[in-house]
């Protein structure tokens, strides 16, 4: 048996071909960027997941014995709107990087009540829902709304081009605020009628349940053998929480990306305005969730910006830098901040700069604040009662240990990192194992390192996390400004046909 899992992530789609025992027998990536056409607005083309997803199919399909079931994944939720031909109507808009629905948001708050949302959907409307984005497009772009007949998501978008059929999983619905009730666990219809009234909203999965089988159509395309299952996926951070084995009561995944995602399993729907509460990827499961808009992007722009050196070169700059980064500090909304402060107008802040100050001490910068960030998460689930007991790392920043050290001195939390941390396209692939099997996530991927952090550092990173809470209100109302004038010298969008 053989499994192809594919993510679409942010900057870039990953496919991973995996054996009936866990093992990665082929990877594959396709790097890309996303479209940021105005101040705030974070988009993709829907047709290029599609066309990643060939790419991909094509290259690893022929490295194994034939593929037996296909997994998706992908960033989310996002909006992308597809006519009765499922023809994309314009590019998707993506989670809560994309800070444009402000104005939506506040309305809908006042029409349906702040606490009413809370209460029926598990989060506030804030700019990962989907609901006001929707609304966005029917108060800029009234000829895009009027043609819309379907939602959707990379995950799902991918199963309708694979099998014809039109789902979406419960996890991603959960966080389509407020078009979903968390209790209830199905589409609140007059919410969803209210919002988008001629979209027809695609019927519920989990996301390992067999969505459909691959079409003679999409064989065609892929490579892939007609006829096997394709299940129904999820958001990526989901993916891997699942490629780690994090979904017991009390686990906590750090996904390290391009943005820095925390999910904690909870036995019970926890309810708190600064965090994300959802239906967890498994049937019977909750997550109590946090997202911080930029991680991965931070250091990615600092390299390019530096002429685009190794990153084991940067890495090892910023651990010369030494903790504390020599009197650097770093806010790291860069692209706003989602939890738990919930401000898309956030701006990211280098506090303590002078004319000494080098490339390896940015860099570090950059990695402690990400590290602070975690730790302002963690508070706030903590706060909300969430029972922490073990803290499982994945993703690509794991690589080269420096960036999970310093989370975990940040933080005095221990860390697992199991011996795969392909991520969410290996999550994708064990669901999809799932559809032809009986895999035990343990034994595909044991944990192999455990990250501890070091106590000599703890009154200084705490010093430095008390200053990290006073930076933010210090510098808000100048952030807000700078923000207000750069989309004022942008102009209005563009009306869309």
């Amino acid at each position: 048996m053989t499994v192809l899992g594919v993510d679409i992530g942010t900057s870039s789609s990953k496919g991973v071909l995996v054996d009936e025992d866990g093992t990665v027998r082929a990877t594959a990536v396709r790097p890309h960027r996303v479209d940021r056409p105005r101040p705030g607005h974070v988009e993709m083309d829907a047709r290029v997941w599609w066309e990643e997803f060939v790419s991909l199919a094509g290259e690893l399909a022929g490295q194994g014995a034939p593929v037996t079931a296909v997994g998706v994944s992908g960033m989310g939720p996002c909006v992308a709107l597809a006519d009765e031909a499922d023809e994309p109507l314009r590019p998707a808009i993506l989670y809560g990087i994309d800070t444009r629905a402000t104005d939506q948001i506040a309305r809908l708050e006042a029409e349906l009540g702040r606490d009413a949302v809370l209460r029926r959907c598990g989060s506030l409307l804030s700019t990962q829902a989907v609901g006001p984005k929707i609304a966005w497009v029917a108060d800029h772009e009234p000829r895009v709304a009027e043609r819309a007949r379907r939602l959707y998501m990379p995950s799902s978008y991918l199963v309708r081009r694979l099998t014809g059929a039109y789902v979406l999983d419960h996890h991603s619905a959960s966080q389509s605020v407020p078009l979903y009730d968390s209790v209830a666990q199905d589409w609140y219809r007059p919410w969803a009628r209210r919002i988008a009234p001629d979209l027809e909203l695609p019927p519920l999965r989990w996301p390992g349940e067999t969505a459909g089988h691959l079409t003679g159509e999409a064989a065609a395309a892929t490579g892939l053998p007609a006829g096997i299952p394709v299940v129904t996926g999820t958001v990526d951070a989901w993916s891997e929480a699942l490629s780690v084995g994090a979904q017991r009561t009390g686990d906590l995944m750090l996904m390290y990306g391009s943005t820095m995602f925390l999910i904690n399993t909870v036995a019970e729907r926890l309810l708190v305005p600064e965090l994300w509460s959802t239906v967890g990827a498994l049937p019977g499961t909750r997550s109590l969730a946090g997202g911080m808009a930029t991680s991965g992007m931070i250091t990615d722009w600092l390299r390019q910006l530096f002429g685009d050196p190794a990153h084991a070169e940067l890495l090892a700059r910023a651990e010369s830098s030494g903790p504390g980064a020599r009197g650097l500090l770093m806010l790291p909304y860069f692209a706003g901040e989602r939890t738990p402060v919930a401000d898309p107008d956030a701006r990211g802040v280098i506090a303590g700069l002078t004319v000494e100050h080098t490339r390896g001490d940015l860099y570090r910068a950059a990695l402690e604040a990400t590290a602070l960030g975690v730790r302002h998460n963690v508070g706030a689930m903590r706060a909300a009662g969430a029972d922490i007991r073990r803290v499982v790392a994945v993703g690509g920043g794991t690589r080269g240990g420096l960036w999970t050290r310093i989370v975990s001195d940040v933080t005095g939390l221990a860390q697992e990192v199991r011996a795969v941390t392909v991520g969410a396209s290996y999550g994708a692939a064990f669901l999809a194992a799932g559809a032809v099997g009986d895999p035990d996530i343990d034994a595909w991927n044991p944990v192999r390192a455990r990250v501890e952090p070091d106590p000599g550092l703890r009154t200084a990173y705490d010093e430095l996390y008390e200053l990290y809470l006073d930076l933010y209100p210090a510098t808000r109302d100048i952030g807000h400004a700078l923000a207000r004038r750069r989309r004022a010298a942008s102009g209005p969008p563009e009306p869309r046909d």
